[in-house]
């Protein structure tokens, strides 16, 4: 495909909830990470009975780890994303809100957050004396070489980190790693960013046209652009 013809597939694609198998192999990673969030969360799932997950996108991800503890809740703050949630995740029993205002202190003994923002004191006051908080987070400096490769500003939130992450919880456990993550045409990236765009948040097809027209030569000549995908995640006690 030629460059007009990509961006427009781009810019149309239908994308809902945080389905990322439209990219297909367009998008790569490299790597693994030390921990396995999955077996993390169904490890601590076993010895539930209250469980809460924060930013539950479509429902993807906490649909698959049924059963499900008898009193599971979710959130997602994301408009497109809440009908997908809730068609998705109350036919399980789960109930879906925006947010966790809702929610009665002392609520879950379980509380899994993959990729969402949280705040330390509205964790104290949701957990059971004892219970955890599992969360996976995207490092502040993720994929910054999209940036610098697209001459685009550096990520709002680059100072977010492991130690950021800490402040004001009881950590147990916490691990970093990073992984290879590769853009094999400029269709795909246009659609990520069109998807993630807090990644290049004034991110605009006529702005940086001159840049992805220049990447999207490269890649047609074998240079796909690789980017470094950063992640941690912790473990911490009420």
């Amino acid at each position: 495909m030629g460059y007009e013809a990509l961006i427009d597939e781009a810019l149309t694609t239908p994308f809902e909830g945080w389905d990322f198998s439209v990219f297909g192999d367009r998008v790569t990673c490299d790597g693994t990470l030390p921990w396995d969030y999955e077996r993390l969360a169904r490890d601590h799932l076993a010895r539930s009975s209250a469980l809460l997950d924060l930013g539950t996108g479509g429902g993807e991800f906490l649909s698959s780890l049924t059963p499900l503890p008898p009193r599971t809740a979710a959130t997602e703050a994301h408009p497109p994303n809440l009908p997908l949630a809730r068609a998705r995740l109350e036919p399980l029993g789960v109930e879906v809100a925006e947010d966790t205002r809702s929610f009665p202190d002392a609520s879950f003994d379980l509380i899994i957050n993959r990729h969402e923002s949280y705040d330390p004191h509205e964790l104290h006051r949701l957990l059971t004396p004892g219970g955890t908080f599992l969360t996976q987070q995207v490092g502040g400096r993720d994929l910054e070489e999209i940036n610098t490769t697209l001459a685009a500003p550096p990520h709002e939130d680059r100072s977010w980190n492991l130690d950021q992450a800490s402040t004001d919880l009881n950590v147990t456990w916490s691990r970093e790693g990073t992984f290879t993550t590769t853009f094999h045409d400029i269709g795909a990236l246009v659609l990520f960013l069109r998807v993630i765009s807090w990644q290049v948040p004034d991110f605009d097809i006529h702005t940086y046209e001159p840049r992805l027209r220049a990447l999207h030569e490269s890649m047609r000549h074998g240079h796909p652009l690789r980017a470094t995908a950063h992640r941690f995640a912790l473990l911490a006690t009420r």
